[in-house]
């Protein structure tokens, strides 16, 4: 295991006692979850939510503080870091922590790398993981899983969470949690978590939700992600409940029943696409706290599996902006949609309240295009796309069959993936030297002048303003990152 000390700029060291949760059931405590978790707070007086949404907005503005003194220049996590999470810095002036090996625990496991604050995560090899109990990630991290040699790493089992942390960047990681995994809850997690940027990951199979962003967690972007095929006992795509300034950008939201997500907070949604829902696609709060949801330019395709409700759980306290979303009901293999109407956001539980300008608008805004653009960068580079697994060959195609392909996996089944092929194969890789054990290899330090016995000098920074170090992580992104345009 190499564990090198780097001197680099300072972390953002936010406090992770900023949050008080009031909720007095946690979306995160799913021992004893009804059907539906709002059924258990659905009796919260007046008082109890305005303390709730009090709470959120000053954990949120705490945070925000801490970002700018931090990050004054507001350089961007990686070029294309967008929205309220895209101001993080992750493990910079840390350590780097290499990956040598699949063990779910011990020296060199994944689950040690994240185990401590204040690292760099490198891959030295690519695979599965398996987990047999829930990783938790410390603050201050960057797990850099483009570094994985051969298709990557893929998370596999019960459960990675972010709860009560700050400061952290994820890049192109596979989060598979599998019927093996605890019932009630979430491939990847998080509650009173701030500050966090997910790009291009693959998040698949949660045993409620895929991804959870629960009780008091503000300042976050997930962009380019893949959300699918939730498993039994439900099959949703999010629970985004009591927060603050989230922003979900060009994501594939996919074969999940409901919950596209579900957005109980102030959210900003654009460039999404959601394909083949089973009762509901894009979920409102349904409840009697106040929410803010921005919908953008979102592409809504229906699949087999699917109603006609692409939007639905509405009441008049989501004050929605909605402008630019396309909707296509036709199944027959052509991308033909028409605009969505405030009428499609209108089902028995009632209609929000519509409002003529956006709520959200983060230091760093996204890049946002035409629901017809989204869509085709969405195909060509959603998810851990560096090298996609079979699993995701599998969903685009289902994607791209553009109504004749997919289906959600039946949530009281307890075949849970195995119904749509399971996991399959993740080949590893041989790992590029590095002399010195500072994330650089060899090769590249030499073709930038570096010396590739000298771990000080990943810690430089060059013009851009990141380290040499950041600058080559940045690099392996490169072929995504044009796509993109």
């Amino acid at each position: 295991m190499k564990l090198l000390p780097l001197l680099l700029v300072p972390s953002c060291l936010l406090a992770n006692s900023l949050f008080a949760a009031t909720s007095p059931a946690s979306a995160e405590d799913s021992s004893a979850l009804p059907a539906d978790e709002e059924l258990a707070t659905s009796s919260l007086s007046a008082a109890q939510r305005a303390a709730e949404e009090k709470s959120a907005a000053a954990a949120s503005a705490a945070t925000e503080q801490a970002i700018e003194a931090a990050n004054p220049k507001h350089l961007p996590a990686f070029p294309g870091a967008e929205g309220f999470g895209a101001l993080a810095t992750g493990g910079r002036g840390g350590t780097v922590y290499h990956v040598i090996n699949l063990n779910d625990d011990g020296p060199g496991s994944f689950r040690d790398a994240v185990s401590q604050p204040n690292r760099t995560v490198i891959f030295d090899v690519g695979g599965i993981i398996k987990i047999t109990k829930e990783v938790d990630v410390s603050s201050n991290i960057t797990i850099a899983g483009q570094t994985a040699p051969g298709d990557g790493i893929c998370i596999y089992g019960n459960g990675v969470s972010l709860g009560g942390q700050s400061n952290i960047i994820v890049r192109y990681m596979r989060f598979r949690m599998g019927i093996a995994g605890d019932r009630g809850k979430k491939s990847l997690g998080m509650d009173k978590a701030s500050n966090i940027i997910v790009d291009h990951c693959s998040i698949e199979w949660g045993r409620w939700d895929d991804i959870g962003i629960t009780v008091g967690s503000n300042n976050i972007t997930f962009q380019y992600c893949i959300m699918a095929e939730g498993i039994d006992p439900q099959s949703f795509g999010a629970l985004i409940d009591t927060v603050t300034n989230i922003t979900l950008s060009h994501n594939l939201w996919m074969s999940n029943e409901s919950r596209n997500p579900k957005a109980k907070g102030t959210v900003q949604y654009i460039n999404n696409v959601v394909y083949d829902w089973g009762i509901t696609g894009l979920c409102g709060g349904h409840s009697g706290a106040n929410h803010y949801l921005d919908v953008i330019n979102n592409y809504f395709i229906k699949g087999p599996a699917s109603n006609n409700q692409m939007a639905g759980q509405f009441l008049p306290t989501d004050h929605v902006f909605q402008d630019g979303n396309l909707v296509d009901f036709d199944r027959d293999g052509q991308l033909k949609g028409r605009p969505v109407t405030t009428a499609d956001f209108t089902d028995k539980n009632g209609v929000p309240t519509f409002v003529k300008t956006p709520s959200m608008h983060p230091a760093i805004a996204v890049t946002t295009e035409s629901a017809a653009a989204a869509y085709a960068k969405i195909v060509a580079d959603v998810g851990c796309s560096l090298h996609r697994d079979a699993v995701d060959l599998r969903l685009i195609s289902e994607l791209t069959s553009l109504g004749t392909k997919g289906h959600t996996l039946d949530h009281k089944d307890a075949k849970g993936e195995a119904l749509a092929g399971g996991l399959g194969e993740i080949k590893g890789g041989a790992a590029p030297t590095d002399t010195d054990g500072d994330g650089i290899p060899d090769a590249w330090e030499t073709a930038h002048g570096l010396d590739s016995k000298n771990p000080a000098d990943a810690a430089k920074l060059d013009a851009s303003g990141y380290s040499n170090l950041e600058v080559y992580l940045n690099s392996l992104a490169t072929p995504a990152l044009s796509a993109r345009g």
